[in-house]
């Protein structure tokens, strides 16, 4: 008599954490099994993989904690410098929260992290899922994180078929199901490895799963086709006119965008607002940061956000040496990398200077 699916999916953490001891990715904010990691660690990290790949994060984890070793230190530091070193890692409003609870764990909490999802959540830029996985990871509550790869392997083991978004608090109690009380830190670690490596979005290693026997997908051949996700609307595509502005001693025009916003407390290349109609040359010209005998650069730059497209056209000019301007700061452009631009900022200015305006 075969064993009932109930009771496969009660052995799920007698079955995957050997699997974990013996596959455990090796990560630099990660403890070995059966061992706790830092909390600073496991914050600074979680906070940066949200809507980020790992391989892109490891540089900046690493770079983050050469510059501010412990929790005390980050929250010592100008939110400028912050905000810089997070450049390029996308979605700022993090790197603001991020200095903001490193203030509030350091200046309230005696630089200790709460090691309850209640006390976590109280901090600044921390949601549900952070909470849950620092609880877990760092001080070994049987806490329930649910990230994309976690969503992935409980809507296949339990074969969940209602669509996400929606079935997420379906599959949040599903996975609070599972969690063991002995060793939950390692059992959420093992569930994102086995989603990152095993479980995967497309050709799930099925024969490879130490799940495999408790997987109701699996069972049922649908495994690929699981989780289920609503169609995505259409993005939209945005217009905007940046005025790249050159000074005759070879500095740049930058301005620091409003703390609120995308791209907030960012500096920037001046630019018009974003908008779904094209800019003309007219109205463009009144958002310049200064009267100047403007020129439209050949091409444009486009980029993508989470929510929409922009497709920006560059104005250049060169101004006098002495020239001032109202709001914004001239930055030298032999150190325009250490400005901490964003992304798309930076593909303003390499297109300027491909077209000679340097």
């Amino acid at each position: 008599m075969s064993e009932p699916a109930s009771a496969k999916l009660s052995s799920v953490a007698d079955r995957l954490l050997p699997w974990y001891d013996r596959h455990a990715r090796r990560l630099p904010w990660r403890a070995p099994p059966g061992a706790r990691a830092d909390p600073y660690h496991v914050w600074l990290s979680e906070v940066m993989l949200q809507q980020t790949t790992v391989q892109t994060v490891q540089p900046y984890f690493h770079a983050f904690l050469a510059r501010w070793p412990s929790v005390h230190e980050l929250a010592a530091a100008p939110r400028d410098d912050v905000l810089a070193a997070w450049a390029g890692l996308g979605y700022y409003a993090r790197a603001r929260n991020l200095h903001a609870c490193a203030q509030t764990v350091s200046r309230d909490h005696g630089a200790q992290f709460p090691d309850t999802e209640a006390g976590l959540r109280k901090l600044p830029g921390i949601g549900p899922y952070t909470a849950a996985a620092i609880a877990a990871i760092a001080f070994d509550r049987p806490s329930a994180p649910l990230d994309g790869n976690i969503e992935r392997v409980v809507a296949r083991l339990f074969a969940v078929q209602d669509p996400l978004p929606g079935a997420k608090e379906t599959l949040r109690a599903r996975m609070g199901d599972l969690v063991p009380h002995d060793r939950p830190g390692d059992f959420a670690q093992a569930m994102m490895d086995l989603g990152a490596g095993i479980c995967q979005p497309r050709k799930p290693r099925c024969m490879l799963c130490p799940l495999a026997e408790a997987c109701r997908a699996s069972a049922r051949g649908i495994a690929g086709d699981l989780p289920v996700k609503a169609a995505k609307k259409a993005k939209p595509t945005r217009q905007a006119v940046a005025f790249w502005t050159v000074r005759a001693d070879g500095c740049v025009l930058l301005r620091r965008r409003p703390d609120k916003g995308l791209l907030g407390g960012m500096l920037e290349v001046p630019s018009t607002d974003w908008t779904e109609a094209a800019w003309d040359a007219a109205d463009a010209r009144g958002h310049a940061p200064l009267a100047a005998g403007w020129t439209e650069l050949p091409g444009v730059v486009r980029h993508t956000f989470t929510h929409f497209h922009v497709t920006i056209t560059v104005w250049a000019a060169q101004v006098p040496a002495d020239t001032t301007v109202a709001a914004g700061e001239w930055w030298p452009f032999d150190r325009l990398s250490d400005a901490g631009l964003p992304t798309v900022m930076r593909k303003i200015a390499d297109h300027a200077v491909k077209q000679g305006a340097g």
